[in-house]
């Protein structure tokens, strides 16, 4: 327990000694000038540890006041999955983001995941390393947590993560400073001789502004992975130069507020609105018109062909009368017996 105190603490190990250096501008004049000598002779401390480097990254994870259970879900799993994460309580929205800062100090943290929520319907996340930054903020959408999932990946609670990034983060330097972000936040202080979970960031599409992220199980066998959650997608904002603020390193041209999102939403169904009462009120003016009675048609003269004139003959005398000469029929009698025959 003392020697886990010491490493932990930093404390100077007994059996390492001071070294001494001589640092000689000339060395042919070295050996001769002994008084030099002395002079140019500067003590080195000993190594704080015996050369095994030791992960002191803490990380805070909390929100502000107005998330709903969506995000608190997925501030639990993230909890879950990163053993030297730390929490506090809610901060109050009328708190300027600066305040954070001194938060992370008291809490004894060096970077920290924010989530802000805004209108109760916008979610922000902002990755700091605290108090001196560089700080990125997100637009956090389409979240979907471990216990809505429900994969079939499974892996020690605990265990030290592989983290596997996207190619193209390389090819932007602003994404090579998200990179090296991620890399100090996620990474975890508990090391063991074996890996079984990684996590995988990639960017979706062409101009680099959406970041998909995952957890996910690597199994043994074929070295295949299978998905465990949660699962989300950060669409990046700002890199700003300092903690929660500062001069702005970066912003995202793509991006698009929320706000003017559903905006636009808004203003595509009044434009379909208008246009069928234009259709309408088009209708009923063409019905409300007069029709006008034409007084001489111009084609009539085309259906006109001439005729031979015939001689009028009138009958002064009646006509005779049709005689009309009925059919006897024979009796029912008579009938039978010409059937016999």
């Amino acid at each position: 327990m003392s020697a886990f105190k010491r490493k932990r603490g930093g404390q100077r190990p007994a059996d390492k000694k001071a070294k001494k250096a001589k640092f000689v501008a000339n060395a042919d004049d070295a050996p001769n000038e002994a008084v030099e000598e002395n002079r140019n002779e500067v003590t080195i401390p000993p190594p704080v540890s015996k050369g095994k480097w030791t992960n002191k990254e803490r990380v805070l994870i909390f929100s502000s006041r107005g998330i709903n259970f969506r995000t608190r879900h997925l501030m639990k799993d993230l909890k879950t999955m990163m053993p030297h994460s730390k929490e506090d309580t809610k901060m109050d929205r009328k708190d300027k983001l600066f305040v954070v800062n001194e938060v992370c100090e008291i809490k004894n943290c060096n970077k920290c995941l924010f989530f802000e929520a805004k209108k109760k319907q916008d979610l922000y996340m902002w990755i700091s390393n605290s108090p001196h930054g560089p700080s990125a903020k997100f637009l956090v959408q389409n979240i979907h947590t471990l216990a809505e999932l429900k994969m079939t990946g499974n892996c020690l609670k605990g265990s030290r993560p592989l983290l596997s990034f996207d190619p193209k983060f390389d090819k932007e330097p602003h994404y090579a400073l998200l990179k090296e972000l991620f890399i100090q936040v996620y990474f975890t202080t508990l090391q063991y001789e074996f890996q079984e979970n990684m996590f995988v960031l990639f960017l979706g599409d062409l101009e680099f502004s959406i970041c998909y992220s995952f957890h996910a199980q690597i199994i043994e066998e074929d070295a295949s992975i299978v998905e465990i959650g949660p699962r989300f997608v950060l669409n990046l904002i700002k890199i700003f130069q300092g903690s929660f603020g500062g001069p702005t390193l970066y912003e995202n041209p793509d991006f698009q507020s929320p706000n003017m999102h559903r905006r636009q939403i808004r203003l595509a169904a009044a434009a379909k609105v208008r246009e069928k009462q234009m259709v309408k009120e088009m209708h009923k003016l063409k019905k409300a018109e007069v029709k006008e009675d034409l007084v001489k048609d111009v084609t009539a003269d085309v259906f006109l062909t001439p005729a031979e004139e015939k001689p009028v003959h009138i009958q002064t005398e009646a006509p005779e009368p049709k005689v009309v000469k009925k059919k006897q029929k024979a009796f029912k009698r008579q009938r039978m017996q010409m059937a016999r025959r």
